[in-house]
């Protein structure tokens, strides 16, 4: 059994990593929790939610699907639509996840975008436990979400104001968390390979409907282009 100063190392590691996602997550969750509060639900329901499900876009709409009929194949796929791009970052993350033993089956229930892009993105030091960093930099982000959403659910009903444009939040985050990737790459293929994977779907499925085919081709061309692809983020790592 590791000593509790392996843990203490990882949590020390993984914390400065996820700090930009504390920053969106407060926000957002915030903003959940009063929109939760303020569609009829005790603030109890945003924090549960937060802990059950666990994404962010998902658990917006699950208001309205809470408020609407009932109606479980409906929702089914709905929740399948918006959330089937995890079953793209499970496949590209498989490798590191593996062999990290009881750690694995929280790393794969509490995979999301934001703490995707940091496991995959950062260089763990040499003396830091892989497992347990992967492991704390999920568990720090979902207690962020948490959280916030308990924080907005209690606060909806004193604190009335308009959330509007809170959402780009995220979009900001991920746009910190594209520039520093590209500053640590040599040749940019990754970058060049989703954005006009994202670009040419955008174009002929149109904005509703162009994430999924966006998801396959890029893990297609990452899969062709391995063998060029994976030297240059070796040497990105190392720089």
């Amino acid at each position: 059994m590791q000593s509790p100063s392996v843990r203490r190392k990882a949590l020390a590691a993984a914390f400065p990593q996820t700090i930009p996602i504390l920053t969106g997550f407060a926000f957002l969750g915030f903003t959940y929790g009063i929109y939760m509060n303020v569609s009829g639900f005790p603030f109890w329901y945003p924090m549960f939610m937060a802990l059950i499900i666990f994404g962010g876009s998902l658990e917006f709409v699950a208001v309205e699907m809470l408020l609407s009929p009932f109606a479980p194949a409906a929702c089914f796929l709905m929740a399948l639509m918006i959330q089937a791009r995890h079953l793209f970052y499970g496949i590209a993350i498989l490798d590191k996840y593996k062999g990290l033993g009881w750690k694995r089956f929280y790393l794969i229930f509490s995979l999301c975008d934001e703490t995707f892009s940091i496991n995959c993105s950062a260089v763990v030091p040499k003396d830091v436990d892989k497992g347990w960093f992967y492991f704390f930099v999920s568990l720090l982000d979902q207690s962020y979400w948490v959280a916030a959403a308990a924080l907005g659910g209690l606060a909806g009903s004193l604190l009335p104001f308009n959330t509007e444009g809170l959402d780009f939040v995220m979009t900001a985050m991920f746009v910190v968390i594209l520039l520093e990737q590209l500053l640590k790459e040599e040749k940019h293929y990754t970058a060049l390979i989703g954005g006009g994977a994202s670009l040419l779907c955008l174009l002929l499925f149109g904005p509703d409907s162009f994430l999924i085919p966006t998801m396959v081709c890029i893990l297609g061309l990452l899969t062709l282009l391995r063998k060029p692809i994976e030297p240059n983020l070796e040497g990105g790592e190392a720089a």
